[in-house]
């Protein structure tokens, strides 16, 4: 788990590691110049699966500390977690068995969290080849905190790509894909994880089209699952709000916030083929339509234009060009051109 500036929320996202329902692991906390009350925070938890890593800040989002983090690494499974990011109680333990079928990485579903509460699903299914040929070429539309990889997919656990300015999660990833041809990408189906937009970008939507998307249909919609919009007071973080409610009741919010997210996609499915097909394709037909008045009108001005065009060529218009002449003079004489 690396950290810089969010002392504010770190505490909840420790809490989320360390309440996992596998609990033999190590929780490597690496600091990155981290602000004032970072160390403070860490100090409050006695526990001896962290081990904290309070360094100097590096270039960039801090990618060379975090190797220097992983090199210290002694488990077999590696895994990530933000420092403003929320992992369900059976994360460690759901992704584990997505690895089970022999894969070199895995990744589950995630819950994107508004600034004033609403979350949402992203589904991206690496097993579709229109997705994976997305995620591999475009962009990356899946948090880190999703991912967990076996540390003997890579020849040496320091794999960050340290040189790049950002996005060096998505680099990773796809270095373990190419690295692994033969073995499979595990899914996890349900989410595991809450992802909040980091506090840097400034945007309640984490500075994504598709859950900006979302939240337009969350605004208006009555239907929008409760599980899945929480109130938020202004003195506090999302993460506190939400971390309150899992740890009140870990095994029944998770089971309530995934059934509200299935249902959520299968509304939003169900929408798609009630309402917006059929009016995309009322939409089409009128435009087909709009496009056949268009052609009609275009070729009645091109049989005109043509008309004009072979009178004006032909011998009776030469014959009384000198007649149009004369009734146009007399016209502007009369004062009526």
């Amino acid at each position: 788990m690396p950290t810089h500036d969010r002392p504010d929320v770190l505490g909840y996202a420790i809490r989320s590691v360390l309440d996992q329902s596998r609990p033999d692991f190590e929780l490597l906390l690496v600091g990155d110049g981290c602000a004032a009350g970072t160390r403070e925070v860490v100090a409050g938890f006695d526990d001896p699966r962290i081990r904290f890593f309070d360094l100097p800040k590096a270039p960039h989002f801090g990618y060379a500390n975090r190797n220097i983090g992983l090199r210290e690494a002694r488990g077999a499974l590696i895994a990530f977690a933000a420092d403003d990011d929320l992992l369900f109680p059976d994360h460690l333990e759901r992704l584990e068995q997505a690895l089970s079928g022999g894969a070199a990485i895995a990744y589950s579903q995630a819950l994107w969290v508004s600034t004033d509460g609403i979350a949402a699903p992203f589904l991206t299914n690496l097993e579709i080849a229109d997705e994976l040929r997305s995620f591999m070429e475009r962009r990356n539309s899946i948090p880190a905190s999703c991912f967990v990889y076996r540390a003997d997919s890579l020849p040496s656990l320091d794999a960050w790509p340290d040189e790049v300015a950002n996005a060096a999660d998505w680099r990773l990833w796809h270095r373990i894909v190419r690295n692994n041809p033969d073995r499979p990408i595990g899914y996890c189906r349900v989410p595991t994880m809450l992802h909040f937009s980091a506090r840097w970008k400034n945007s309640r939507h984490a500075s994504m089209d598709e859950f900006a998307t979302m939240l337009e249909v969350a605004d208006s919609a009555d239907w929008w699952p409760a599980a899945l919009r929480v109130s938020v007071p202004d003195d506090r973080p999302e993460q506190a709000v939400f971390a309150k409610l899992m740890q009140a009741d870990p095994v029944g919010w998770a089971a309530r916030i995934r059934q509200a997210a299935a249902d959520l996609a299968t509304r939003f499915a169900w929408n798609d083929v009630q309402a917006i097909r059929p009016a995309l394709k009322a939409a089409n037909e009128q435009i087909a339509v709009c496009r056949g008045e268009t052609a009609a009108a275009l070729a009645e001005r091109d049989r005109l234009a043509r008309e004009i065009a072979e009178l004006r060529a032909s011998t009776s218009w030469r014959i009384t060009a000198p007649l149009r002449a004369a009734v146009s003079g007399a016209r502007r004489l009369a004062g009526n051109p």
